[in-house]
């Protein structure tokens, strides 16, 4: 796969040529969600760290809640990426998780979620795991088709062509059994 060069950022804008008529056009900021959690006695591990878990789960919750601000309607998790716990959490720690939707296919999108721990005393955020997830819009139970992303920075493109990256090596995985 290619590296993304300032050069497609700049002159292409492959999110543009799957819009039909009559299709909605959303921007990343209109569906970005941020959540908080406080570290309790009810979340630790037997290390006295914040269940792996646990955090997991706050980070499908708040992804799905992104996605579903995007289409407006119920979604499913279909894939989870890269989860590394790059920092441990402890008691009493506020964990802040971020969600953007970077990336759409039909009825699929695909959403970052960045999680930190913040520090109280300075309001200093550092970065916990960053996880890609995707989801499946569905009404009645079906799939269903997603508004456009439209990315607006030269960072929500650069997103948006990793997504594709990440959707062709997903592809790839499925048709290995993987």
């Amino acid at each position: 796969m290619e590296n993304i060069t300032d050069d497609m950022i700049q002159n292409l804008s492959p999110w543009n040529d799957g819009i039909k008529p009559g299709d909605i056009t959303k921007t990343v900021k209109e569906s970005a969600c941020e959540q908080a959690y406080q570290v309790s006695p009810r979340y630790l591990n037997a290390a006295g760290r914040l269940f792996g878990g646990d955090l997991l789960s706050w980070i499908d919750l708040t992804g799905a809640l992104a996605a579903k601000r995007h289409c407006n309607m119920p979604v499913s998790t279909v894939a989870i990426d890269n989860i590394h716990f790059a920092k441990p959490l402890h008691l009493g720690d506020i964990a802040i998780l971020i969600s953007n939707v970077t990336h759409v296919g039909n009825s699929t999108m695909e959403v970052r979620v960045n999680s930190y721990v913040e520090d109280l005393s300075t309001g200093h955020r550092s970065l916990v795991n960053t996880a890609y997830l995707v989801y499946v819009a569905l009404k009645d139970e079906k799939p269903s088709r997603v508004p456009r992303l439209i990315p607006e920075t030269d960072i929500e493109k650069r997103e948006w062509f990793a997504g594709e990256k990440r959707n062709e090596i997903r592809k790839s995985r499925r048709k290995e059994g993987i």
